[in-house]
This record gives structure tokens, C-alpha cells and sequence, in this order.
């Protein structure tokens, strides 16, 4: 498994890079960022394993993505805890409360409007959740019953197109709410990305994986819209040259193990 960085880099890449032989080009512009030496991000640490908080450090593969970036600029990070709807809505971006969020966000065009994305840099599917013993095994299953989300997400539009017209959709801040209702039995079914599957199966023994929706999502960061080409052009500099080295692999493996088949 790798991750989505064979995707072709987008335009922003070679903007200002000019053709031919480049010896003599001038460097790229630095960033423009909140406070000079310091890149801060802006993250929601509920979401394992990709971003969350460990012996009170924000850990994850979204983590050890943004700190590759850091370090290949010379900056250190400073990592926000926000509400998932903050950040995929573009709020956090456009007051300016940081330079880049990263939240295991999918590409989406409605996004797109709102904020900037890098590359991508994940694949990943959305997976359904039930109580092990419950019977059911598919979205068709639950007509006349409740279905967890977390508001704002790719899971939560792919479960309104495609759940039964009588199904109850229930959405929720985070995704902690999900598991606390499918735990409590006021859902009979959550909905996650798939890679966080294992994780919630680990916390929630009695929780089963039912089903699993190819909906090829894509996960990239994102900037404020139309406004720091710049730091975007790096992300997706140092996203190729975790793919060309091979760290991508070493980082997915770190969090998911090099046996995994989550995806």
C-alpha cells in the first residue's frame, strides 16, 4: 500500500519553474505565513489514526505528513485543535487562525469553492459499523433506522444518496459522538472512513466492519483559497519526494502496519 502521491502533481508544481535548463532560475518565493518561522496548522484530533492526541502530544500519519513538509522549509509547527465543520467549511483558513489544515479532509468541489488543496496524498473508502450480532450487512438493511455521521464529511453525502429514503441520517460534531451513539445504541450503524476502522473496532469490541463503499475519496491539505501558492507549491514538492524516497511507505506502515488491507 502506498499512498495517493503517484496521482499527478498538480499545476502548482511547475508554476515558476520555467522549462528547459533552469540553472539560473530564482528561487521559489518562501511562504507567506501567520508568524514568521512557524507553520501552523490547524487539525482535529479525534481522528485516529491520522490525527490525535498521545501522552499529550498531537500524534498521526496527517501529523508525520505536515512535519515533513515543516522540516523541509526550516520551520517548527504549531498544531490547533479545531472542530472538523470549522475546517472543511474553510472558516479556520479564511479568519486566518492558520496556514494549513490537515484533517483527513477529501477533495471535494464544494471544498474546492472554499479552499486550496495540495496534491493528493491518500486514497481512502468509507466503511459502515454495526453492533457484531446485529444482522445487518449492508445500507439496504436499515431502512426505518438510524444511521450515524459526522456532519460535514464525504460519509455523511454518500450515505444521503445511497441509504434507504425512510432511513434516519444522524449527524454529529465528531466522530467520538458516532462511536458514543453506536455504543449507546441510538444509531444502528456508523459511518467512518475505512482506515479508521480498526481503531474503532480495537475501542469498541462489540462493533463489527459490515460494509465497505469504494467512493474514491482522496485526501488532501488545504490553504486559504487564493492565496499562498507558495506553500502549496511546497507541500507537493515534499509530497513527490516521499513517494520518490519511499517514506511514504515507512509512515503509512507506522500507523497502519505493512500487513494492513485497509485499503
Amino acid at each position: 500500500m502506498r499512498f495517493a502521491f503517484a496521482v499527478a502533481v498538480v499545476a502548482l508544481v511547475a508554476a515558476g519553474c520555467g522549462s528547459g535548463d533552469d540553472s539560473g532560475a530564482t528561487p521559489d518565493p518562501a511562504p507567506v505565513l501567520i508568524n514568521d518561522g512557524t507553520l501552523t496548522v490547524c487539525s482535529s484530533w479525534d481522528y485516529e489514526p491520522f490525527e490525535f492526541e498521545e501522552d499529550g502530544k498531537v500524534v498521526g500519519l496527517d501529523i508525520d505528513v505536515v512535519n515533513a513538509v515543516a522540516k523541509d522549509l526550516g520551520l517548527r509547527t504549531v498544531f490547533k485543535n479545531k472542530g472538523f465543520n470549522q475546517i472543511q467549511s474553510g472558516l479556520v483558513l479564511n479568519e486566518g487562525q492558520c496556514d494549513l489544515a490537515v484533517a483527513a479532509l477529501t477533495i471535494t468541489g464544494e471544498r474546492a469553492r472554499v479552499m486550496d488543496f495540495s496534491s493528493p496524498y491518500f486514497q481512502a473508502k468509507q466503511a459502515m459499523v454495526v453492533q457484531s450480532g446485529s444482522g445487518i450487512s449492508s445500507l439496504d438493511d436499515l431502512s426505518g433506522e438510524s444511521i450515524g455521521v459526522q456532519a460535514g464529511t464525504t460519509g455523511e453525502l454518500y450515505v444521503a444518496d445511497n441509504a434507504p429514503d425512510d432511513a434516519d441520517i444522524v449527524a454529529f460534531a465528531n466522530a467520538s459522538e458516532v462511536d458514543e451513539a453506536l455504543d449507546t445504541g441510538q444509531v444502528a450503524a456508523g459511518i467512518y472512513d475505512r482506515t479508521v476502522v480498526t481503531s474503532v473496532t480495537e475501542r469498541f469490541p462489540d462493533f463489527e466492519l459490515a460494509e465497505t463503499f469504494d467512493t474514491g475519496d482522496q485526501y488532501g491539505m488545504a490553504v486559504k483559497k487564493n492565496s499562498n501558492v507558495e506553500l502549496l507549491r511546497s507541500i507537493n514538492r515534499v509530497l513527490a519526494q516521499l513517494e520518490d524516497s519511499g517514506q511514504d511507505v515507512a509512515i503509512f506502515n507506522r500507523w497502519f502496519g505493512p500487513a494492513s488491507s485497509e485499503q
